[in-house]
């Protein structure tokens, strides 16, 4: 599981650092800084993006195409280090639509929208 505070569990980090083109020790940095950035502004993607999910942990809010670059671009990340974080966040949200029974449901909404997941 995560620790209180990180988004995303350790085997998902593995995972996801094994597909993409970013060094596996470099991407638990990445995503911390990410949610750095997201952290504080959880309540404005609670006003403006849908939530479908919430525990005691997490919040995980479906976004428009390009959030993520926007994103990406405020951390000064490169485009291989944007995709990493993203996929990390898609992956880990996809992880939870299989623990809720709802990866179809998922996986339709990721055809259309980006996945972002905010620790509490």
């Amino acid at each position: 599981m995560t620790e209180p505070g990180d988004p995303i569990e350790g085997q998902i980090l593995l995972l996801t650092a094994a597909k993409a083109s970013v060094p596996p020790e470099r991407l638990p940095n990445l995503v911390d800084r990410a949610q750095t950035l997201l952290a504080p502004r959880r309540e404005r993607y609670r006003r403006e993006f849908e939530r479908v999910f919430a525990d005691d942990d997490h919040e995980a809010f479906l976004v428009a195409w390009g959030h993520w670059d926007d994103l990406g671009e405020e951390l000064e990340l490169t485009e291989r280090e944007t995709a990493a974080v993203r996929r990390a966040h898609e992956e880990q949200v996809r992880r939870i639509g299989r623990r809720q029974d709802r990866e179809e449901e998922f996986e339709t909404a990721f055809e259309i929208r980006e996945p972002v997941l905010i620790a509490r």
